[in-house]
């Protein structure tokens, strides 16, 4: 027989249920799980409970509602004979107290279903950048979600700081990717188009045993424009233990000069030598410019053209 035949499943197989025969002797130990429910949840498992006891009646699983405590119990019977029902059974309490309707939990107890509750609550810092990603995750009237559950034959349901999905475990798996990656600042979008050619490419019998590589598109990250540098820019001083020296006084600046010294008299003089000297330096410039007005011009100097013969 020819390698790849053993290592192919064939289409549309399935594997047998899990019967009475494969364990007749039942369970040897009772095995119990409990969840807590919030209280806004209280009406609605009221109203369904009965349908819950008689979906896991079948599998012979008792299941207990405490409304006083608010919690769910479930707990094998000596007539139970599938160990892996307590583990189903505790899994559709935890989606009911995540607010899953009971129409898709009981889906749970199928044996190609199963369930993941990805916990995102503390996958972002900041709580308004939470929101905001949790929303991208719904899309539009919840249409990002939709095209999610189309892509990946699961029910997906966003409570709270949880997102619980319920489906075969390959799209449990994509739902899981796309969930944290949107968290991560990847928009959703990019994740659904990937979905969309494998699901196309799927469909070929050829190409099943090839790479996709090529066909899957290939998102690369923008780099934004680097920001513009101020004019003014505040450059920090290099620190010094020293204080910085103190300015000179007016008396300081007159001793240095010799100034300090001069009578009272002579100090005036000063004064209005230099205010005499500021003023022919100011009549001297305001003559330059009105004498501008007299220079003639350059002119330019004439070119002589040849006659043509």
């Amino acid at each position: 027989v020819d390698e790849s035949e053993l290592l192919t499943v064939p289409d549309g197989w399935k594997e047998p249920a899990f019967t009475r025969e494969d364990n007749p002797k039942g369970l040897l130990e009772e095995s119990s799980f409990a969840t807590l429910f919030p209280k806004y949840r209280e009406a609605y498992l009221k109203e369904c409970w009965p349908l819950v006891q008689k979906a896991l009646g079948e599998h012979y699983v008792n299941a207990t509602l405490d409304l006083i405590e608010g919690s769910m119990t479930v707990t094998t019977t000596k007539k139970t004979f599938d160990p892996y029902a307590i583990i189903r059974a505790r899994d559709l309490i935890k989606l009911l107290a995540r607010s899953v309707p009971f129409e898709q939990v009981f889906r749970i107890l199928q044996d190609d279903v199963a369930c993941d509750i990805i916990k995102i609550g503390s996958l972002v810092r900041k709580r308004d950048t939470f929101i905001k990603r949790r929303g991208r995750l719904l899309g539009p009237k919840g249409s990002t979600l939709k095209a999610l559950e189309l892509l990946t034959n699961c029910y997906i349901m966003v409570q709270g700081n949880t997102v619980s999905a319920l489906g075969p475990f390959s799209g449990l798996k994509e739902v899981r990717k796309v969930v944290l990656d949107t968290m991560k600042n990847i928009h959703p979008i990019y994740n659904i188009k990937t979905l969309m050619i494998k699901r196309e490419l799927s469909k070929d019998p050829e190409l099943r045993s090839q790479s996709w590589e090529r066909f899957l598109p290939k998102f690369k990250r923008k780099n934004l424009k680097k920001r513009k540098e101020p004019k003014k820019k505040n450059t920090k001083k290099e620190y010094t233990p020293f204080p910085p020296p103190q300015p000179e006084s007016q008396i300081d600046k007159e001793l240095a000069s010799g100034e300090y010294f001069l009578k009272e008299r002579q100090k005036k003089r000063k004064r209005v030598e230099e205010i005499k000297a500021k003023q022919a330096d100011a009549i001297k410039k305001r003559q330059e410019e009105r004498n501008k007005a007299f220079i003639p011009p350059k002119e330019k100097p004439v070119v002589k053209t040849k006659k043509g013969n």
